[in-house]
């Protein structure tokens, strides 16, 4: 059984981020869906709201279980889950050139893990969280970009916040 990993800060998950989980959940036996902590991003919604985000929008694909580990290093998650796999998603050029060097990084840390990038389709891949939450601050629809939970709690989270 192959066993995948895909870590993200999903803040909030996207329709580009269901789009990769769904995929790797093809290809692999099972897969962790991960709300995890990147220390250069600064979070509107806890780990917990993002890992329940991605329960709700995954929670039809019986392969996949998607946990919280917002205080752990990705490779060391990887060996503790024993994931073979890192699966990433890439939505343009900037993303591949990104990801290329993590790979390089987690390989050196992990040599007996491989990343797999899994490039998103054209629909998605311009959405980014980042701008799905500007979009969002200047109360713009967000609902085709997101799934439905994640939508309605970036809409509560910024009414409140202005």
């Amino acid at each position: 059984m192959t066993v995948a990993l895909f870590p993200g800060s999903f803040d909030p998950i996207t329709n580009g981020h269901v789009e990769t989980a769904k995929r790797a959940a093809e290809i692999f036996d099972r897969v962790f869906v991960v709300a995890m902590t990147n220390t250069s991003k600064h979070y509107l919604f806890s780990a917990r709201q993002r890992a329940d985000f991605a329960r709700d929008a995954l929670k039809d694909i019986p392969n996949i279980e998607v946990l919280e580990r917002p205080d752990q290093l990705t490779v060391k998650l990887a060996h503790e889950l024993k994931a073979k796999v890192i699966v990433r998603g890439v939505r343009n050029s900037a993303d591949f050139r990104s990801e290329r060097e993590i790979a390089g990084i987690n390989k050196r840390l992990a040599p007996d893990i491989n990343t797999v990038l899994l490039f998103s389709s054209p629909e998605n891949s311009f959405v980014a969280s980042s701008m799905i939450k500007e979009l969002a601050r200047f109360d713009e629809d967000v609902d085709q970009f997101l799934p439905q939970m994640a939508a309605q709690a970036l809409r509560e989270k910024l009414r409140y916040e202005k």
